[in-house]
Formats: C-alpha cells, structure tokens, sequence
C-alpha cells in the first residue's frame, strides 16, 4: 500500500469525523456519545465491559462517557441477572428519540461524502476496506469487523 493511499484513508475519516462531530454538536452530543448511542442502538442489553471493547474504548473512559449520557437522560443501566458486578446498557425513550434525530443526521453526511462517486466505485472501495480490515484483523493490529 502506498503511504498516499494510507494518507487518504486517514484524511478521509478525519474529514468524516470533524464533519459528523460538528453535526452532532447541534444535538447537544458529543461524536464520541452520538457513536455510542448509535451503537447501543443496534444492540441493546450489552454489558459496560464488552461495550467498551466494541467502542474500542478504555472502561474508565467509557464508565464516564455512560454516566454523562444516564445523566442526560438517554441511556439507563440495569443489573446484569448473570452477573451481579456488571450492569447492561439500554436506551431510554429520550434516547431512542435522539437515535431518530441522529439516523438523517448521519445519512444527510454520507450522502454529501459520497456526491460524485459512481455507485462501482463505491462498492470497489467497500470491498477494499473491508478486506483491508480483515487483513489487520487476522494479524492482531485491529478489531474485528461488525
């Protein structure tokens, strides 16, 4: 790979990142907490923990991150019947409601990434990434593909 194609995959999720963070910010969110929501939202009931490993973040970092998001009101905790140290993470209505603001929110950005790029080419790229994860994945310097 050369170092102008990893350049452009870098800059290319740094502009994604800015662009999606600002947009977020006018929900009150942080990119990071909107990522989360949107997260949890496909799979409700997990446990802080694996969560943390999903988000590829510190369990501190995150302990912290869900506690400003219960405060707002858009995520709850419940004990995990399994296991009586960890607790689950479900949204709550607010937060489901936040969830719908946050899907056209994310489309409307896609669709303007995406303005001019030829349908193929979208998915010859898509291909590429995903075996490029997979790839890192299979070598222990990146995390699995969901």
């Amino acid at each position: 790979m050369s170092e102008d194609f990893a350049r452009l995959i870098r800059d290319s999720a740094r502009a994604l990142r800015r662009s999606f963070d600002g947009r977020v910010r006018k929900l009150g969110l942080t990119g990071e907490q909107a990522i989360a929501l949107t997260s949890l939202a496909r799979g409700e009931g997990v446990n802080q923990a694996r969560f943390a490993e999903l988000l590829d973040m510190e369990p501190f970092g995150l302990c912290r991150m869900v506690d400003r998001l219960e405060a707002a009101g858009l995520v709850r905790r419940e004990r995990d019947p399994a296991d009586r140290r960890a607790r689950r993470l479900y949204l709550t209505r607010s937060g489901w409601d936040r969830i719908d603001q946050l899907r056209p929110l994310g489309q409307t950005l896609v669709d303007q990434s995406c303005s001019g790029v030829e349908p193929a080419q979208l998915e010859a790229a898509s291909l590429a990434l995903r075996q490029m994860i997979a790839n890192l994945a299979g070598s222990g310097d990146a995390g699995t593909v969901e």
